[in-house]
């Protein structure tokens, strides 16, 4: 049972990088974003490749940072000099990343490297995952701090102040999708050479694993600051993957692997529900 737990902390820890990648596009810039189905696996090739031929393990990550970010910035450049709607460009770039990803991994649906060295390999798999990820979150608050994420903050709150002030709309929303595909396609390397294989098709339901985390996080912890709220992504994933190992051995519930959906879709109506409850409940007559 310990072990399953570590299990549940270690992928919600990796899953929490993609659900503050998300965060980034659908709260702080506003942006409906579902390009991140394809970045995942994005990420996860390019890192598979790359391990597969002997690679640094950390360089691949890296790798997989700069191949997350332009994805991001087609789906970006789409949505402001195209004109085509964000949910729509989203989609676009994710259904040709599928094409993309299969050339990356060499016309393969799936490539195994559990005999390659990794960043786990003969390491502490939790540990190593708090110790990469550490970094990657401080980075963030300094960003989204800095004058550059008050731009970017100011440009999801109100574009058209975020304009009058100055603030090239057009610049802060490209860099937002980039940086937030970019994270998502680092969490798909990650999660890559954890398992130890890529999938052509592992990124499905990153985004609604990603929101999930994020309501959880929002609904649940009630962190209002920025930093706070980064923080709450992680520990939402963390708490989301929980639940799951709950409900997949409740033997009584007679919940299988196949109903993980069904799962999580109740999760989200069940804790949004709860706190709207709460909140009816707390107003005045």
């Amino acid at each position: 049972m310990f072990s399953e737990l570590v299990t549940s902390v270690n992928v919600g820890l990796i899953f929490g990088v993609a659900a503050i990648g998300i965060y980034i596009t659908f709260r702080t810039i506003n942006f409906a974003d579902l390009t991140c189905d394809g970045s995942f696996v994005t990420g996860a090739a390019v890192s598979a490749v790359l391990v597969k031929a002997g690679g640094d393990p950390y360089f691949a990550l890296i790798a997989s940072l700069f191949a997350g970010g332009l994805a991001g910035a087609a789906t970006g450049l789409l949505n402001v000099k195209c004109k085509i709607a964000d949910l729509l460009a989203g989609i676009i770039v994710a259904f040709m990343l599928y094409s993309i990803n299969l050339r990356i991994m060499h016309n393969s649906p799936n490539i195994t490297f559990i005999d390659n060295t990794t960043v786990f390999t003969n390491n502490n798999i939790l540990l190593t995952t708090i110790f990469i990820l550490i970094p990657i979150v401080l980075c963030l608050i300094f960003m989204l701090f800095s004058g550059f994420g008050l731009k970017l903050r100011a440009t999801g709150y109100n574009k058209k102040f975020a304009l009058s002030s100055g603030i090239n709309i057009a610049t802060m929303t490209v860099a937002g999708v980039v940086i937030s595909n970019a994270l998502v396609a680092f969490a798909g390397s990650l999660f890559a050479q954890y398992q130890g294989f890529c999938d052509v098709s592992q990124g499905a339901g990153t985004l609604i694993t990603g929101l999930t985390a994020v309501v959880i996080g929002e609904k649940i912890l009630q962190f209002k600051k920025e930093p706070f709220l980064l923080l709450s992504c992680l520990l939402g994933a963390v708490l989301y993957r929980i639940f799951i190992n709950i409900a997949l051995h409740g033997d009584t519930l007679g919940v299988r692997t196949q109903d993980i959906n069904l799962i999580t879709g109740l999760i989200i109506i069940a804790v949004i529900t709860m706190k709207r409850r709460e909140k009816c409940s707390g107003s005045p007559v």
